[in-house]
């Protein structure tokens, strides 16, 4: 992974897991287990976005870089609403979601400098991976590479969401965990830039190399039993590197996980690298076809270092003109591919439903889904603001269709200065869906987009952001966009 640079209606109602959860907390990445990017605003209309303007009263500053998408908590018997915010620095704030003054901040232990560290290129590393709340319990969930006993531990902490309060008996250190699995886990050279995720009680936790793919490291899969706070499976690539590196770490169908998995290192056979892996709560291997693809050009990008786990898989549900849907899985690789899988039998070696180039430039940040009537529109943006296969730039747009096989096209593409990962807002599911992104490390401006069509609908209003990186996500939440910048927070309205 060398090249990481961090910085219709009808078919709706048949779509629970691409549907925001009741327009109130955001308490994963991407606002849903499946990593869809969708949410609802209401009164957001594609007219209401034109007006879209900084809100003079909330002010946010704090201490650290940050790479982690803000999370949004709305506490059921009522008190302030929070954002809350982890920092490179390894600080994590709450809030007040309406001004942005600090209702809490909690200091972990520190985070290690670079110069600790062999390779990568955050300084200092500390929180980059998205943390998760459980709702049941108000915990927020993360995990921070701290500096303790004189050395870089990777270390899962929990919280109270209201008060920023460290929980008892934790934190955990993920290495000892790990090796009372038997397995091994070095967190030296296992770097974690993924989001945290919530399945059937149990926390999950992906972790790659870094920038400079230094020492041996595998894509690991933990499985964390939070109640008896200790690791309870683990999952690892077989061969050398293979580093789960997307944002969006496993996306979740309620019952499964999907990771996508990067270049592995030296490997002469197969090692479960430049692939999509399904994996079960207990996180045990399997050998079957349905729960793997990988592409039969796997040995070439490894060599060329074009990870298909650039960008995580997405796992979603596509609305059939006649009622239904049909699962899918789709995995962006840095060689500008999309790969459309069965996401109930993922195809083993070739086995997609399509391929498409969609790109001429290598595809990093998360996607974001929009269920149409009888298909689905993901969009995501590419490196740098290079051109795709279409007339536009660094923003594209998906058709994916539910049919056997096939199915995948340009819907439109459109040009911005950068890119961060896209969201999806709509007024109530389905009306008015936009697509907003950041122009991340370009204008970093904000930008707006028909989702349908690849209309403008804002283009940044003149308000140029600071500190923004292009694995950045913002969210919608609180009649506002938040947008996450190095020590500051910007929050939109209309």
């Amino acid at each position: 992974m060398k090249t990481w640079v961090l910085p219709a209606v009808a078919g709706l109602m048949a779509l629970p897991c691409l549907m925001p959860a009741h327009a109130q907390s955001v308490v994963t990445y991407h606002n849903s287990a499946n990593r869809s990017g969708l949410y609802a605003v209401p009164g957001l209309t594609f007219a209401a976005a034109a007006n879209l303007h900084l809100d003079g009263g909330f002010n946010a500053t704090l201490s650290g870089n940050i790479y982690a998408q803000p999370l949004y908590w709305e506490p059921a018997g009522g008190g302030p609403k929070l954002l809350i915010v982890a920092t490179e620095s390894n600080m994590v704030y709450g809030l007040n979601a309406a001004t942005g003054a600090q209702v809490w901040k909690t200091p972990l232990l520190p985070a290690p400098p670079h110069s600790a560290l062999g390779c990568g290129n955050i300084d200092p590393e500390g929180i980059t991976g998205t943390p998760v709340i459980d709702p049941a319990t108000g915990t927020l969930y993360l995990d921070a590479l701290v500096t303790a006993g004189g050395t870089a531990k990777q270390k899962i902490y929990a919280l109270s969401v209201t008060t920023g309060q460290v929980l008892a008996h934790w934190p955990i250190d993920v290495e000892n965990q790990v090796k009372l699995l038997g397995q091994g886990f070095d967190s030296t050279i296992e770097g974690e830039r993924s989001a945290l995720q919530f399945m059937g009680g149990k926390l999950y936790v992906t972790y790659g190399g870094r920038y400079g793919d230094c020492g041996s490291y595998h894509g690991i899969a933990v499985e964390f039993d939070p109640v008896k706070r200790r690791a309870t499976g683990v999952w690892q690539t077989r061969a050398t590197g293979g580093g789960i590196w997307g944002q969006g770490g496993a996306a979740s169908d309620g019952t499964s996980l999907y990771v996508a998995t990067g270049n592995t290192i030296g490997a002469s056979s197969w090692g479960d690298g430049e692939a999509v892996i399904r994996l079960k709560a207990g996180l045990k291997r399997s050998a079957r076809t349905a729960d793997f693809f990988r592409p039969t050009t796997w040995h070439t990008l490894d060599d060329e270092d074009l990870d298909l786990g650039g960008t995580g898989a997405v796992q979603f549900p596509v609305p059939q003109a006649g009622g239904g849907d049909v699962g899918r899985a789709l995995a962006l690789g840095k060689n500008g591919v999309a790969y459309l899988l069965d996401s109930a039998d993922l195809g083993g070696a070739g086995g997609m439903l399509a391929s498409l180039k969609v790109s001429n430039s290598v595809i990093l940040t998360a996607p974001a889904i929009y269920p149409a009537k009888d298909h689905a529109l993901v969009a995501f943006t590419n490196f740098n603001g290079s051109q795709a296969d279409c007339s536009g730039n660094n923003l594209t747009a998906l058709k994916i269709e539910p049919v056997a096989k096939g199915g995948l096209s340009v819907a439109w593409c459109a040009g911005i200065n950068g890119g961060g990962a896209p969201i999806v807002t709509t007024t109530n599911g389905a009306a008015f869906p936009i697509d907003w992104i950041v122009g991340a490390e370009g204008d970093n401006q904000l930008h707006g987009f028909n989702a349908l069509t690849g209309k403008e609908v804002f283009s940044g209003g003149g308000i140029t952001m600071n500190g923004l990186h292009r694995f950045g996500t913002l969210i919608a939440a609180n009649h506002h966009l938040y947008v996450a910048g190095d020590g500051a927070v910007y929050a939109f309205t209309f």
